[in-house]
């Protein structure tokens, strides 16, 4: 992507990595951990040097810190029991109650049906809150769906979708989480045209010296894909700042 591109705004194509990017991770630690049912002995680590206690204890909670923070992240709340067990009957060489493949399907099925409802649950809060966000005096709405409010009404001239704008922003998502600014650095610079189509429509209603604020409806911006740490189905809020037009 071009330099100075905020994440949040780039073009729509990485189809939901996050997931993909952890769903790849678990079925790679699976396909390891399975491996190791093919060595013999109880101790999948007989016959290596082994580290001291306290230093074997400081693996354990990284690993464990590691695989919490990642199951945290993307909403997995394992029953533990069964988590413990399945992870100790790896590291103790015990018969497991699924091989290798049946274990990748489970935990692919089990990814795929919590996305499924965490889209659902996303898309159902930013339809209740675009509709009494729709109330609010001051909010106008596109005949797109695009919701927005003037801040700051400039004078200058209106870009158009092919131009070049410099902006700076902040977005954040419904529950106020900011998942991206550019206030800290130096303005960002794109061609309206490269970008979720929420923003295309919207910019070009700013004069520049312009501020306003966006509520963008999921299928305007990332609709079922994720994007960093914006969800499916993700209902958006920037507030936009139009300090010129590049071309």
């Amino acid at each position: 992507m071009p330099e100075g591109y905020s994440h949040s705004i780039k073009i729509m194509y990485n189809l939901n990595m996050k997931y993909k990017y952890f769903l790849i991770f678990a079925i790679l630690i699976a396909a390891m951990i399975f491996g190791a049912c093919n060595k013999a002995g109880s101790n999948p680590f007989a016959g290596e040097e082994t580290l001291d206690k306290d230093a074997s204890y400081a693996f354990g909670m990284n690993i464990a810190l590691g695989l919490t923070n990642s199951m945290r992240a993307e909403g997995i709340i394992p029953d533990l029991d069964e988590f413990l067990k399945g992870f100790t009957d790896i590291l103790t060489d015990k018969e497991t109650r699924l091989d290798m493949f049946e274990a990748m399907e489970v935990m692919e099925n089990a990814l795929n049906s919590l996305m499924e409802q965490m889209s659902a649950d996303a898309m159902q809060e930013g339809i209740m809150f675009l509709a009494e966000n729709a109330r609010r005096p001051g909010v106008n709405i596109t005949s797109s769906g695009l919701q927005y409010e003037i801040i700051t009404q400039g004078n200058g001239p209106r870009p158009n979708s092919n131009s070049i704008v410099q902006v700076h922003f902040e977005g954040k998502l419904i529950n106020g989480m900011v998942f991206d600014t550019s206030l800290y650095g130096p303005p960002i610079e794109f061609p309206l045209n490269q970008v979720i189509s929420g923003w295309t429509e919207g910019l070009q209603l700013m004069n520049v010296g312009s501020q306003f604020i966006f509520f963008i409806p999921p299928e305007l911006a990332y609709g079922p894909y994720s994007n960093g740490p914006i969800p499916p189905f993700s209902t958006l809020i920037f507030t936009v700042e139009l300090l010129g037009i590049l071309n």
